[in-house]
């Protein structure tokens, strides 16, 4: 995608996206935070339209009342880096799977179930990827109970 230009892509998602999409930065990424229900959407958009083909990551932070997750996406043939953040609810701790979008997601989903107990509506294997299918809890949850 020769002449790339983040400020134009930014421009025309948050026409398209309006209040329902907020863009932050840092020294290292360009973060855009939309709303849970508008993730499919925005990652096929960043997928199809400009050409960020890799999930490279998907980590998630417990914040208490509310988990965070944060998409680290990269466009290979171009070198181009960008992260998306999306949170929600403790008490909902569910958002749209992304695995029909990026199949890197399967795996990532899975873990991010695994270890924080967060679902991912329309994931076809959410089952546990790492602890025993009767492991009881989440360990990466801040409320975990380490016992023994």
């Amino acid at each position: 995608m020769g002449g790339f230009d983040l400020d134009t892509m930014l421009q025309e998602l948050q026409e398209q996206m309006g209040e329902k999409l907020k863009v932050d930065a840092d020294d290292f990424f360009t973060f855009l935070k939309p709303e849970p229900n508008e993730l499919p959407q925005l990652m096929q958009t960043l997928r199809a339209r400009y050409g960020f083909n890799h999930l490279a990551n998907l980590c998630s932070v417990d914040y208490g009342e509310e988990f965070e997750l944060v998409y680290h996406l990269y466009s290979i043939p171009d070198n181009r880096k960008i992260a998306v953040k999306t949170r929600v609810r403790r008490s909902l701790a569910e958002l749209p799977s992304i695995m029909q979008i990026y199949p890197t997601a399967d795996w990532q989903e899975r873990e991010v179930y695994d270890l924080m107990g967060i679902k991912f509506k329309g994931h076809t294997n959410l089952v546990r990827v790492l602890l025993p299918d009767d492991f009881a809890g989440h360990p990466l949850r801040k409320d975990f109970k380490i016992v023994g």
